[in-house]
Protein backbone atom coordinates (compact mmCIF):
# COMPACT_ATOMS: atom_id res chain seq x y z
CA UNK A 1 0.00 0.00 0.00
CA UNK A 2 1.22 3.49 -0.76
CA UNK A 3 1.13 5.54 2.42
CA UNK A 4 1.62 9.24 2.98
CA UNK A 5 2.09 10.34 6.54
CA UNK A 6 2.37 13.51 8.50
CA UNK A 7 5.20 13.69 10.98
CA UNK A 8 6.44 16.26 13.41
CA UNK A 9 9.42 16.89 15.60
CA UNK A 10 9.14 18.37 19.06
CA UNK A 11 11.93 20.89 18.76
CA UNK A 12 12.89 22.64 21.97
CA UNK A 13 16.20 24.16 20.89
CA UNK A 14 16.63 27.80 19.91
CA UNK A 15 15.24 29.00 16.58
CA UNK A 16 17.34 29.90 13.54
CA UNK A 17 19.09 33.23 14.00
CA UNK A 18 16.92 36.19 13.06
CA UNK A 19 19.51 37.47 10.60
CA UNK A 20 18.74 34.57 8.28
CA UNK A 21 15.03 35.28 8.11
CA UNK A 22 12.90 37.12 5.59
CA UNK A 23 9.30 38.04 6.37
CA UNK A 24 7.25 37.01 3.35
CA UNK A 25 3.71 36.65 4.61
CA UNK A 26 1.45 37.83 7.39
CA UNK A 27 -2.04 36.66 8.29
CA UNK A 28 -4.10 39.27 10.15
CA UNK A 29 -6.84 37.93 12.41
CA UNK A 30 -7.64 37.20 16.07
CA UNK A 31 -4.08 35.86 16.09
CA UNK A 32 -1.52 37.52 13.84
CA UNK A 33 0.61 34.84 12.17
CA UNK A 34 3.92 35.85 10.59
CA UNK A 35 5.55 33.49 8.09
CA UNK A 36 9.34 33.65 7.77
CA UNK A 37 10.66 32.11 4.55
CA UNK A 38 13.99 30.34 5.14
CA UNK A 39 14.44 29.11 1.57
CA UNK A 40 17.23 30.39 -0.63
CA UNK A 41 16.40 32.24 -3.88
CA UNK A 42 14.93 30.04 -6.59
CA UNK A 43 13.92 27.09 -4.40
CA UNK A 44 11.07 26.09 -2.10
CA UNK A 45 8.88 29.07 -1.32
CA UNK A 46 10.97 31.05 -3.84
CA UNK A 47 10.64 28.55 -6.70
CA UNK A 48 10.19 30.54 -9.92
CA UNK A 49 8.87 27.61 -11.99
CA UNK A 50 5.77 28.87 -13.87
CA UNK A 51 2.45 27.54 -12.55
CA UNK A 52 -1.15 27.76 -13.70
CA UNK A 53 -3.60 29.18 -11.11
CA UNK A 54 -5.59 26.36 -9.53
CA UNK A 55 -8.45 25.97 -7.05
CA UNK A 56 -8.64 29.66 -6.12
CA UNK A 57 -4.88 30.04 -5.82
CA UNK A 58 -3.93 32.89 -8.17
CA UNK A 59 -0.14 32.41 -8.00
CA UNK A 60 1.69 32.14 -11.30
CA UNK A 61 4.85 30.46 -9.98
CA UNK A 62 5.24 27.40 -7.77
CA UNK A 63 6.80 29.47 -4.99
CA UNK A 64 4.07 32.09 -5.13
CA UNK A 65 1.35 29.42 -4.96
CA UNK A 66 3.06 27.86 -1.94
CA UNK A 67 3.13 31.19 -0.10
CA UNK A 68 -0.49 31.97 -0.97
CA UNK A 69 -1.56 28.57 0.33
CA UNK A 70 0.49 29.12 3.50
CA UNK A 71 -1.12 32.49 4.18
CA UNK A 72 -4.56 30.99 3.49
CA UNK A 73 -3.98 28.15 5.99
CA UNK A 74 -2.52 30.59 8.54
CA UNK A 75 -5.65 32.72 8.27
CA UNK A 76 -7.79 29.69 9.13
CA UNK A 77 -5.92 29.26 12.41
CA UNK A 78 -5.66 33.00 12.92
CA UNK A 79 -9.43 33.37 12.67
CA UNK A 80 -10.00 30.39 14.97
CA UNK A 81 -7.72 31.13 17.93
CA UNK A 82 -7.17 34.25 20.03
CA UNK A 83 -3.96 35.78 21.38
CA UNK A 84 -2.57 39.27 21.87
CA UNK A 85 0.86 37.97 20.81
CA UNK A 86 1.84 37.22 17.21
CA UNK A 87 2.74 33.69 16.15
CA UNK A 88 5.98 33.58 14.16
CA UNK A 89 6.67 30.54 11.96
CA UNK A 90 10.02 29.69 10.36
CA UNK A 91 9.21 27.63 7.27
CA UNK A 92 11.04 26.03 4.38
CA UNK A 93 10.86 23.34 1.76
CA UNK A 94 13.61 20.76 2.25
CA UNK A 95 14.11 17.04 1.52
CA UNK A 96 12.45 14.86 4.16
CA UNK A 97 12.51 11.10 4.75
CA UNK A 98 10.86 9.47 1.76
CA UNK A 99 10.70 6.40 -0.49
CA UNK A 100 8.86 5.75 -3.74
CA UNK A 101 5.88 4.38 -1.79
CA UNK A 102 5.81 6.32 1.48
CA UNK A 103 7.22 9.44 3.02
CA UNK A 104 7.01 12.36 5.39
CA UNK A 105 5.07 15.28 3.95
CA UNK A 106 5.94 17.78 6.64
CA UNK A 107 7.38 18.12 10.12
CA UNK A 108 6.81 20.87 12.64
CA UNK A 109 6.96 21.64 16.31
CA UNK A 110 7.43 24.30 18.94
CA UNK A 111 10.88 25.87 19.00
CA UNK A 112 10.76 26.29 22.80
CA UNK A 113 8.61 25.43 25.80
CA UNK A 114 7.85 27.50 28.89
CA UNK A 115 6.52 26.98 32.42
CA UNK A 116 5.84 29.05 35.52
CA UNK A 117 5.90 32.47 33.85
CA UNK A 118 5.20 35.46 36.05
CA UNK A 119 2.37 37.21 34.20
CA UNK A 120 -1.08 36.48 32.84
CA UNK A 121 -2.79 33.10 33.24
CA UNK A 122 -1.03 30.04 34.67
CA UNK A 123 -3.57 27.19 34.85
CA UNK A 124 -1.07 24.40 35.62
CA UNK A 125 2.12 25.19 37.57
CA UNK A 126 5.35 23.27 36.93
CA UNK A 127 4.01 22.25 33.49
CA UNK A 128 5.46 22.78 30.03
CA UNK A 129 3.49 24.70 27.39
CA UNK A 130 4.40 25.22 23.74
CA UNK A 131 5.88 28.64 22.95
CA UNK A 132 2.83 30.10 21.17
CA UNK A 133 0.40 28.89 23.84
CA UNK A 134 2.61 30.18 26.66
CA UNK A 135 2.73 33.59 24.95
CA UNK A 136 -1.07 33.61 24.67
CA UNK A 137 -1.55 32.72 28.33
CA UNK A 138 1.10 35.05 29.72
CA UNK A 139 -0.03 37.99 27.59
CA UNK A 140 3.59 38.84 26.77
CA UNK A 141 6.20 37.65 24.29
CA UNK A 142 8.32 35.25 26.35
CA UNK A 143 11.97 34.67 25.52
CA UNK A 144 13.62 36.71 22.77
CA UNK A 145 11.35 39.28 21.17
CA UNK A 146 9.96 38.14 17.81
CA UNK A 147 11.74 34.78 17.99
CA UNK A 148 9.97 32.08 15.99
CA UNK A 149 7.69 29.87 18.06
CA UNK A 150 7.30 27.23 15.35
CA UNK A 151 9.73 25.54 12.96
CA UNK A 152 8.07 23.90 9.95
CA UNK A 153 9.54 21.87 7.09
CA UNK A 154 7.83 20.55 3.98
CA UNK A 155 9.05 17.85 1.62
CA UNK A 156 10.69 19.34 -1.46
CA UNK A 157 11.24 15.87 -2.97
CA UNK A 158 7.57 14.93 -3.30
CA UNK A 159 6.99 13.34 -6.71
CA UNK A 160 10.70 13.40 -7.59
CA UNK A 161 11.67 10.09 -9.29
CA UNK A 162 15.30 10.52 -8.22
CA UNK A 163 14.68 12.05 -4.79
CA UNK A 164 14.05 10.44 -1.44
CA UNK A 165 16.13 7.91 0.45
CA UNK A 166 19.01 6.70 -1.70
CA UNK A 167 17.69 8.60 -4.72
CA UNK A 168 15.17 5.85 -5.47
CA UNK A 169 12.23 8.26 -5.69
CA UNK A 170 9.87 10.06 -3.32
CA UNK A 171 6.14 9.25 -3.51
CA UNK A 172 6.66 9.12 -7.24
CA UNK A 173 2.97 8.91 -8.17
CA UNK A 174 2.03 11.93 -6.03
CA UNK A 175 2.35 15.70 -6.31
CA UNK A 176 1.52 18.77 -4.21
CA UNK A 177 -1.86 20.39 -4.81
CA UNK A 178 -1.79 24.13 -4.05
CA UNK A 179 -5.48 24.86 -4.59
CA UNK A 180 -7.45 26.45 -1.74
CA UNK A 181 -10.63 24.45 -2.32
CA UNK A 182 -9.85 20.97 -0.84
CA UNK A 183 -10.48 19.56 -4.30
CA UNK A 184 -7.19 17.79 -4.91
CA UNK A 185 -7.07 15.31 -7.82
CA UNK A 186 -6.26 11.63 -7.43
CA UNK A 187 -2.69 11.30 -6.09
CA UNK A 188 -2.65 15.01 -5.30
CA UNK A 189 -1.55 16.00 -1.78
CA UNK A 190 -3.55 18.92 -0.39
CA UNK A 191 -0.88 21.40 0.74
CA UNK A 192 -3.39 23.46 2.75
CA UNK A 193 -4.34 20.38 4.81
CA UNK A 194 -0.66 19.61 5.46
CA UNK A 195 -0.07 23.23 6.48
CA UNK A 196 -3.03 23.20 8.87
CA UNK A 197 -1.81 19.96 10.43
CA UNK A 198 1.78 21.08 10.90
CA UNK A 199 0.83 24.49 12.26
CA UNK A 200 -1.41 22.73 14.78
CA UNK A 201 1.58 20.76 16.07
CA UNK A 202 3.56 23.94 16.51
CA UNK A 203 0.62 25.64 18.25
CA UNK A 204 0.60 22.92 20.88
CA UNK A 205 -0.81 19.68 19.48
CA UNK A 206 2.07 17.64 20.92
CA UNK A 207 3.53 16.35 24.13
CA UNK A 208 7.10 16.99 25.25
CA UNK A 209 7.27 13.84 27.33
CA UNK A 210 9.23 10.96 25.78
CA UNK A 211 7.07 8.06 24.68
CA UNK A 212 10.08 5.75 24.48
CA UNK A 213 11.59 6.44 27.92
CA UNK A 214 8.51 7.80 29.68
CA UNK A 215 10.63 10.67 31.01
CA UNK A 216 9.25 14.16 31.50
CA UNK A 217 11.22 16.95 29.81
CA UNK A 218 13.70 18.18 32.44
CA UNK A 219 11.56 16.52 35.07
CA UNK A 220 8.33 18.43 34.38
CA UNK A 221 5.16 17.19 32.64
CA UNK A 222 3.67 18.80 29.54
CA UNK A 223 0.12 20.13 29.54
CA UNK A 224 -0.76 17.07 27.42
CA UNK A 225 0.19 14.80 30.30
CA UNK A 226 -2.76 16.16 32.32
CA UNK A 227 -5.14 14.78 29.65
CA UNK A 228 -3.44 11.66 28.20
CA UNK A 229 -5.24 8.86 30.03
CA UNK A 230 -4.00 5.28 30.29
CA UNK A 231 -7.01 2.94 30.33
CA UNK A 232 -5.05 0.07 31.91
CA UNK A 233 -3.45 2.23 34.61
CA UNK A 234 -6.64 4.22 35.21
CA UNK A 235 -4.96 7.62 35.42
CA UNK A 236 -3.46 10.46 33.41
CA UNK A 237 0.21 10.50 32.40
CA UNK A 238 1.01 13.27 34.85
CA UNK A 239 0.37 10.81 37.70
CA UNK A 240 1.96 7.69 36.17
CA UNK A 241 5.44 6.25 36.44
CA UNK A 242 7.80 6.37 33.46
CA UNK A 243 7.26 2.63 32.93
CA UNK A 244 3.48 3.10 32.87
CA UNK A 245 3.79 5.90 30.31
CA UNK A 246 5.97 3.69 28.09
CA UNK A 247 3.36 0.92 28.21
CA UNK A 248 0.55 3.40 27.55
CA UNK A 249 2.31 4.80 24.46
CA UNK A 250 2.19 1.35 22.80
CA UNK A 251 -1.18 0.21 24.13
CA UNK A 252 -2.86 0.41 20.67
CA UNK A 253 -6.41 1.16 21.89
CA UNK A 254 -5.57 1.91 25.51
CA UNK A 255 -4.63 5.59 25.33
CA UNK A 256 -7.42 8.17 25.33
CA UNK A 257 -7.80 11.94 25.68
CA UNK A 258 -9.47 12.82 28.97
CA UNK A 259 -10.17 16.49 28.21
CA UNK A 260 -13.79 17.58 28.75
CA UNK A 261 -14.08 19.66 25.56
CA UNK A 262 -13.01 16.80 23.27
CA UNK A 263 -15.17 14.23 25.06
CA UNK A 264 -18.22 16.49 24.91
CA UNK A 265 -17.72 17.20 21.19
CA UNK A 266 -16.98 13.62 20.12
CA UNK A 267 -20.62 12.49 19.61
CA UNK A 268 -21.26 15.42 17.25
CA UNK A 269 -18.17 14.62 15.16
CA UNK A 270 -17.55 10.88 15.18
CA UNK A 271 -19.79 8.37 13.43
CA UNK A 272 -20.89 5.01 14.79
CA UNK A 273 -18.06 2.50 14.62
CA UNK A 274 -17.90 0.21 11.56
CA UNK A 275 -17.96 -3.47 12.48
CA UNK A 276 -18.05 -6.89 10.87
CA UNK A 277 -20.60 -9.28 12.38
CA UNK A 278 -19.70 -12.92 11.66
CA UNK A 279 -22.35 -15.65 11.81
CA UNK A 280 -23.56 -18.71 9.87
CA UNK A 281 -23.35 -22.48 10.15
CA UNK A 282 -19.59 -22.50 9.54
CA UNK A 283 -18.72 -19.50 11.73
CA UNK A 284 -17.72 -21.66 14.68
CA UNK A 285 -15.18 -19.95 16.94
CA UNK A 286 -15.11 -16.92 14.60
CA UNK A 287 -18.72 -15.97 15.35
CA UNK A 288 -18.96 -12.51 16.85
CA UNK A 289 -18.63 -8.79 16.23
CA UNK A 290 -15.29 -7.33 15.16
CA UNK A 291 -14.16 -3.72 14.98
CA UNK A 292 -13.25 -2.51 11.50
CA UNK A 293 -11.78 0.50 9.72
CA UNK A 294 -13.59 2.05 6.79
CA UNK A 295 -12.32 3.10 3.38
CA UNK A 296 -11.80 6.59 2.02
CA UNK A 297 -13.37 5.37 -1.24
CA UNK A 298 -16.70 3.75 -2.06
CA UNK A 299 -19.86 3.83 0.09
CA UNK A 300 -19.48 3.87 3.87
CA UNK A 301 -20.93 1.05 5.98
CA UNK A 302 -24.51 1.70 7.07
CA UNK A 303 -26.59 0.58 10.05
CA UNK A 304 -28.58 -1.66 7.68
CA UNK A 305 -25.34 -3.18 6.50
CA UNK A 306 -24.38 -5.41 3.60
CA UNK A 307 -24.59 -9.10 4.38
CA UNK A 308 -23.32 -12.09 2.42
CA UNK A 309 -21.35 -15.30 2.38
CA UNK A 310 -17.63 -14.75 2.87
CA UNK A 311 -15.17 -16.29 0.41
CA UNK A 312 -11.37 -15.86 0.46
CA UNK A 313 -9.44 -14.60 -2.55
CA UNK A 314 -6.37 -16.58 -3.61
CA UNK A 315 -3.18 -15.09 -4.99
CA UNK A 316 -3.06 -15.80 -8.72
CA UNK A 317 0.57 -15.02 -9.60
CA UNK A 318 3.18 -15.71 -6.95
CA UNK A 319 4.24 -12.43 -5.36
CA UNK A 320 1.57 -10.38 -7.12
CA UNK A 321 -0.56 -10.05 -3.98
CA UNK A 322 -4.10 -11.19 -3.26
CA UNK A 323 -6.63 -9.22 -5.31
CA UNK A 324 -4.00 -7.21 -7.21
CA UNK A 325 -4.80 -8.73 -10.61
CA UNK A 326 -8.00 -9.04 -12.61
CA UNK A 327 -9.74 -12.01 -11.00
CA UNK A 328 -9.39 -15.35 -12.77
CA UNK A 329 -12.28 -17.77 -13.17
CA UNK A 330 -11.75 -19.43 -9.78
CA UNK A 331 -11.66 -16.19 -7.80
CA UNK A 332 -14.60 -14.80 -9.77
CA UNK A 333 -16.66 -17.91 -9.02
CA UNK A 334 -15.78 -17.59 -5.36
CA UNK A 335 -16.69 -13.92 -4.81
CA UNK A 336 -19.53 -13.33 -7.26
CA UNK A 337 -22.50 -12.01 -5.24
CA UNK A 338 -20.51 -12.62 -2.04
CA UNK A 339 -18.18 -10.76 0.32
CA UNK A 340 -14.53 -11.15 -0.61
CA UNK A 341 -11.87 -11.68 2.06
CA UNK A 342 -8.50 -10.35 0.86
CA UNK A 343 -5.19 -9.96 2.65
CA UNK A 344 -3.44 -6.60 2.62
CA UNK A 345 -0.22 -6.27 0.65
CA UNK A 346 1.63 -5.42 -2.60
CA UNK A 347 -0.94 -3.16 -4.29
CA UNK A 348 -3.28 -0.41 -3.11
CA UNK A 349 -6.52 -1.06 -1.26
CA UNK A 350 -8.65 0.60 -3.94
CA UNK A 351 -7.13 -1.69 -6.58
CA UNK A 352 -8.07 -4.81 -4.61
CA UNK A 353 -11.63 -3.61 -3.98
CA UNK A 354 -12.19 -2.56 -7.60
CA UNK A 355 -10.98 -5.95 -8.87
CA UNK A 356 -13.34 -7.70 -6.46
CA UNK A 357 -16.20 -5.43 -7.54
CA UNK A 358 -15.51 -6.22 -11.20
CA UNK A 359 -15.74 -9.91 -10.32
CA UNK A 360 -19.19 -9.40 -8.80
CA UNK A 361 -18.40 -9.05 -5.08
CA UNK A 362 -20.96 -7.14 -2.99
CA UNK A 363 -18.45 -6.13 -0.32
CA UNK A 364 -14.81 -6.58 0.67
CA UNK A 365 -13.07 -7.34 3.95
CA UNK A 366 -9.34 -6.66 3.85
CA UNK A 367 -7.38 -8.24 6.67
CA UNK A 368 -4.14 -6.75 7.89
CA UNK A 369 -0.87 -8.60 7.25
CA UNK A 370 0.86 -7.33 10.42
CA UNK A 371 -0.20 -7.09 14.04
CA UNK A 372 -1.65 -3.61 14.53
CA UNK A 373 -4.69 -1.76 15.76
CA UNK A 374 -7.73 -0.81 13.72
CA UNK A 375 -6.94 1.39 10.74
CA UNK A 376 -8.80 2.47 7.63
CA UNK A 377 -8.29 1.86 3.93
CA UNK A 378 -6.62 4.74 2.14
CA UNK A 379 -6.91 5.43 -1.55
CA UNK A 380 -9.15 7.04 -4.15
CA UNK A 381 -11.38 5.53 -6.82
CA UNK A 382 -14.72 7.18 -7.60
CA UNK A 383 -15.87 4.10 -9.53
CA UNK A 384 -15.93 1.85 -6.45
CA UNK A 385 -19.58 1.27 -5.47
CA UNK A 386 -19.32 -1.51 -2.85
CA UNK A 387 -18.40 -1.10 0.84
CA UNK A 388 -14.96 -2.17 2.04
CA UNK A 389 -13.53 -2.40 5.54
CA UNK A 390 -10.24 -3.36 7.14
CA UNK A 391 -9.90 -5.79 10.05
CA UNK A 392 -6.92 -6.80 12.15
CA UNK A 393 -4.62 -9.71 11.36
CA UNK A 394 -6.12 -11.65 14.28
CA UNK A 395 -9.66 -11.15 12.99
CA UNK A 396 -8.66 -12.15 9.48
CA UNK A 397 -6.93 -15.28 10.76
CA UNK A 398 -9.97 -16.23 12.87
CA UNK A 399 -12.26 -15.98 9.82
CA UNK A 400 -9.85 -17.86 7.54
CA UNK A 401 -9.54 -20.68 10.05
CA UNK A 402 -13.27 -21.36 9.59
CA UNK A 403 -13.02 -21.33 5.79
CA UNK A 404 -10.66 -24.27 5.35
CA UNK A 405 -13.46 -26.74 4.55
CA UNK A 406 -15.43 -24.56 2.14
CA UNK A 407 -16.40 -25.48 -1.41
CA UNK A 408 -15.31 -23.44 -4.42
CA UNK A 409 -18.43 -21.27 -4.26
CA UNK A 410 -19.85 -21.41 -0.74
CA UNK A 411 -18.56 -21.42 2.80
CA UNK A 412 -21.42 -21.30 5.31
CA UNK A 413 -19.78 -18.28 6.98
CA UNK A 414 -21.72 -15.03 6.73
CA UNK A 415 -20.52 -11.50 7.42
CA UNK A 416 -22.49 -8.29 7.80
CA UNK A 417 -20.50 -5.11 7.12
CA UNK A 418 -22.39 -2.64 9.30
CA UNK A 419 -22.09 -0.16 12.18
CA UNK A 420 -22.40 -0.45 15.95
CA UNK A 421 -24.76 2.37 17.07
CA UNK A 422 -23.47 2.10 20.65
CA UNK A 423 -19.82 2.79 19.83
CA UNK A 424 -18.12 5.87 18.31
CA UNK A 425 -15.46 5.25 15.67
CA UNK A 426 -12.22 6.48 17.19
CA UNK A 427 -13.36 6.50 20.81
CA UNK A 428 -13.07 4.11 23.75
CA UNK A 429 -15.94 2.41 25.53
CA UNK A 430 -16.57 5.47 27.73
CA UNK A 431 -16.69 7.86 24.77
CA UNK A 432 -13.19 9.29 25.27
CA UNK A 433 -11.32 9.84 22.00
CA UNK A 434 -8.46 7.47 21.23
CA UNK A 435 -4.94 8.77 20.73
CA UNK A 436 -2.47 7.10 18.36
CA UNK A 437 -0.56 4.44 20.32
CA UNK A 438 0.69 1.75 17.92
CA UNK A 439 3.04 -1.04 18.91
CA UNK A 440 5.91 -0.59 18.22
CA UNK A 441 6.26 3.09 19.03
CA UNK A 442 6.47 5.37 15.98
CA UNK A 443 8.71 8.36 16.57
CA UNK A 444 7.12 11.55 15.28
CA UNK A 445 3.66 9.98 15.13
CA UNK A 446 2.80 8.15 18.34
CA UNK A 447 0.87 9.88 21.15
CA UNK A 448 0.74 13.34 19.54
CA UNK A 449 -2.02 12.46 17.07
CA UNK A 450 -5.60 11.25 17.16
CA UNK A 451 -5.97 7.55 16.41
CA UNK A 452 -6.46 6.36 12.83
CA UNK A 453 -9.70 4.56 13.75
CA UNK A 454 -11.61 7.86 13.85
CA UNK A 455 -14.45 8.26 11.37
CA UNK A 456 -14.71 10.62 9.68
CA UNK A 457 -10.98 11.07 9.41
CA UNK A 458 -9.62 13.88 11.57
CA UNK A 459 -7.06 16.54 10.63
CA UNK A 460 -4.70 15.47 13.40
CA UNK A 461 -4.34 11.80 12.52
CA UNK A 462 -0.78 10.75 11.57
CA UNK A 463 -1.69 10.02 7.92
CA UNK A 464 -3.27 12.30 5.37
CA UNK A 465 -6.66 11.31 3.99
CA UNK A 466 -8.45 12.61 0.90
CA UNK A 467 -11.70 13.32 2.75
CA UNK A 468 -10.20 16.03 4.97
CA UNK A 469 -11.81 19.46 4.87
CA UNK A 470 -10.46 22.81 6.04
CA UNK A 471 -12.71 22.74 9.11
CA UNK A 472 -10.97 22.31 12.46
CA UNK A 473 -14.01 22.45 14.78
CA UNK A 474 -17.20 20.42 15.36
CA UNK A 475 -19.24 19.11 13.70
CA UNK A 476 -16.37 18.10 11.39
CA UNK A 477 -13.22 18.00 13.51
CA UNK A 478 -11.90 17.77 17.07
CA UNK A 479 -8.71 19.82 16.85
CA UNK A 480 -10.22 23.00 18.26
CA UNK A 481 -11.82 21.22 21.25
CA UNK A 482 -8.44 19.75 22.12
CA UNK A 483 -6.89 23.22 21.92
CA UNK A 484 -9.67 24.39 24.24
CA UNK A 485 -8.74 21.68 26.73
CA UNK A 486 -5.08 22.71 26.85
CA UNK A 487 -5.80 26.43 27.18
CA UNK A 488 -6.19 28.09 23.79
Amino acid sequence: MSSKRFAFKAMVAAAVAAASLGVVGQAHAAVTIIINNLNAPGVGFNDTTPAVPVGGNTGTTVGEQRLIAFTYAANIWGNTLTSTQPVVINAQFTPLSCTAASGVLGSAGATSVFRDWGTGTLPKPATWYSYALANKMSGVYLGTANAAQINANFNSDLGNPTGGTGGAGCLTTSSWYYGLDSNEPANGIDFVAVLQHEMAHGLGFQTFTSGTTGAFLSGFPAIWDWYLFSVSAGDVWQNLTAAQRIASAISVNGLVWNGPAVTAAAPSVLASSPVVVVSGTAAGAAAGTYAAGEATFGPLPTLAGVSGTVMPVSEQTTGAGQGCETFNAANTLAVNNRIALISRGVCGFAVKVKNAQNAGAIGVIISDNVTAGISGLGGTDPTVTIPAVRVTLATGNAIRAQLTSRSRSRSGLVANITRDPTQLAGAGSLGRVLMYAPNPFQSGSSVSHFDVSASPNLLMEPSINPDLTQLVAPPRDLTLPLFTDIGW
